[in-house]
């Protein structure tokens, strides 16, 4: 059950985002909140 949820998070997140470029930007951005937080 939980690989099903985690799968359909990634599509949903992949979805979003048209291209690989859209998807590194999604990471990169992602990566710089989590940075934000901790520092």
């Amino acid at each position: 059950m939980k690989k099903l949820i985690l799968i359909s998070a990634l599509l949903a997140g992949l979805a979003g985002c048209n291209t690989v470029a859209g998807v590194g930007d999604d990471v990169s951005g992602g990566a710089r909140s989590v940075q934000g937080w901790l520092g």
